[in-house]
């Protein structure tokens, strides 16, 4: 079944408490710029201010806040179009601007989150795509899982890469 809250789902909680298992988790410091309710990060943000997470930002602003090379590991589960973005906006008020309904908006927080990662880090994407962080900024793909959520729902796309 599909939920808002992505790390709640059965295959996806599975794979990442398979990842917790092999030590990945516990090797060093992750960030999430989208952590919701259930990120297994150490640093966190949210934009809603009713989430449990470290910061209530932008996630472009709190990821420009970040050192170079200083995470081993990122979560990246953004709202997946701009619909979502929408959604999530007027869903604590505040007012969306054309900046976040272009693809520049993904786009941007990726090439944030490549530079927060260290060399050998890895990067979980969440979305209904493929393409994760990609070539282009240096990753490589260990793994793809595809959740089926039944009926008319988008499947949910996780990928799992290490930057090179």
């Amino acid at each position: 079944m599909s939920n808002k809250w992505t790390f709640t789902i059965k295959p996806i909680k599975g794979l990442l408490e398979k990842y917790k298992a092999q030590g990945l988790f516990k090797e060093g410091r992750w960030i999430d710029p989208f952590a919701g309710k259930y990120s297994s990060a150490d640093l966190t943000n949210d934009l809603n201010p009713e989430m449990p997470t470290d910061f209530h930002l932008e996630a472009l602003e709190f990821l420009k806040m970040q050192p170079d090379n200083s995470f081993d590991g990122g979560l990246f589960d953004p709202p997946y179009s701009p619909r979502q973005v929408k959604e999530v906006y007027d869903g604590i008020g505040i007012s969306l601007t054309s900046e976040q309904t272009k693809m520049s908006f993904w786009s941007d927080i990726k090439n944030e989150i490549a530079r927060v990662l260290k060399l050998g880090g890895v990067c979980i994407c969440f979305g209904w795509s493929s393409m994760g962080l990609g070539k282009s900024r240096g990753f490589e793909m260990q793994e793809i899982l595809l959740v089926p959520h039944g009926g008319s729902k988008n499947d949910t796309i996780v990928t799992v890469e290490r930057k090179l």
